[in-house]
């Protein structure tokens, strides 16, 4: 159920940040960064004050995610690459979006 719900939530978000900015991959390149503010229990400002500290923290946290966090994980980059393709798809067929 999660797999779905993450693949739904991301190719939305990823749909809306689509046509509002026009830069087709950007949500896909953002993705590895929302990735780590799930996993990690880290507080932002701390990877701008004790950055490696926080870096190695973090990495051992993402190295700790079981398979199934990795499915889950891996269905939101897909809803944010079909997004993209998607995109791309309705812009080659003439519709302008925003």
């Amino acid at each position: 159920m999660s797999v779905l719900l993450y693949l739904v939530i991301f190719f939305g978000l990823a749909f809306i940040l689509n046509m509002l900015l026009r830069k087709t991959w950007l949500m896909a390149c953002i993705y590895p960064i929302i990735v780590l503010l799930i996993v990690d229990d880290i507080a932002m400002t701390a990877y701008f004050t004790d950055l490696p500290n926080s870096v190695s923290i973090a990495f051992t946290k993402l190295m700790e995610i079981t398979p199934v966090d990795i499915i889950i994980l891996s269905s939101g980059l897909a809803g944010t690459i079909i997004s993209g393709v998607v995109i791309k798809f309705l812009r080659k067929s003439g519709y302008q979006m925003f």
